[in-house]
């Protein structure tokens, strides 16, 4: 005896049809916060390319840190005029010098964002969706990564000239990231200078004019015991002074305050991305 066939149930009219599945399947497009990293990334990105079409900058930046080293350094480690409690003045003065030219890097960044507007690059990036914060952040980190290029060429000198230096893999990526966060809150002081002065001269005679009092208002060159009061609390709020504090203990182990250090940093670097996020749309008018 053949068995029964079995009636397929009935189909709804209304029941939406089976979707064919794809052999692809299309990348989730990610909103809100989740897109930042890659936009950032991005913009980070696009901005160390420059670096492909013309490396003058690096080679021009790295005169003023060898001269530091090589004349000042030098001379005052003979005169023993600086006490730095049995240190070689050198040692002592090769982190701040590292310092220094990543901020010396960083300060300038808001010609470039000026003469992006002037192109009209600026404007054209403003209206994509990408946000503000995110443009920011990438052309901040951007000049991190060149700073640090810049303080690898300080260290190799201050190696050749005899500097005791560490080359702890796990120290040397922890100064390569308080450079970057110290580079990302001075690019973006910049940025925030640009969005108020709007011009390229004022901005090149503001940023020569806080360069120096910020290096030589920090630790750099000379322990903060020896400072007046007053300018010890200028210290105290210069960021500049906690980047240098980590890199001498990182570099060459001297007592530091790494957790606070890298909280400030960390601290200024997020600040100056708000900052400079807000003031950004006004160098677009």
């Amino acid at each position: 005896m053949s068995a029964v066939p079995v009636t397929p149930p009935p189909v709804s009219a209304d029941a939406a049809p089976a979707r064919p599945r794809l052999l692809y399947q299309p990348a989730e497009v990610r909103t809100g916060w989740r897109v930042l990293p890659t936009r950032i990334a991005a913009m980070c990105a696009v901005e160390i390319q420059k670096l492909r079409h013309d490396r003058t900058e690096l080679y021009t930046r790295a005169v003023q840190p060898a001269l530091w080293l090589l004349i000042f350094g030098e001379t005052f480690t003979r005169l023993h005029a600086i006490p730095t409690g049995g240190l070689p003045y050198l040692d002592y003065l090769a982190p701040g010098i590292i310092a220094q030219s990543a901020m010396f890097i960083a300060i300038f960044y808001g010609i470039m964002i000026i003469w992006e507007r002037d192109s009209g690059v600026l404007t054209k990036l403003l209206v994509t969706p990408t946000p503000r914060a995110a443009l920011v952040a990438g052309k901040a980190f951007a000049a991190g990564v060149k700073s640090v290029i810049q303080a690898v060429v300080v260290v190799v000198l201050a190696a050749l000239l005899g500097v005791s230096l560490t080359w702890n893999p796990l120290k040397l990526l922890g100064v390569a990231a308080a450079v970057v966060l110290a580079s990302a809150f001075f690019s973006c002081l910049s940025i925030c200078i640009a969005g108020i002065v709007l011009t390229r001269d004022r901005l090149m005679g503001i940023g020569q004019a806080i360069t120096m009092p910020l290096f030589f208002g920090s630790n750099a060159l000379y322990p903060v015991s020896l400072m007046p009061g007053w300018l010890r609390v200028v210290s105290k709020g210069n960021p500049l002074s906690y980047e240098v504090d980590a890199l001498r203990g990182l570099l060459i182990g001297t007592a530091s305050h790494l957790p606070l250090d890298f909280a400030v940093l960390a601290g200024a670097a997020v600040a100056g991305i708000a900052a400079a996020s807000a003031l950004l749309g006004r160098l677009a008018k």
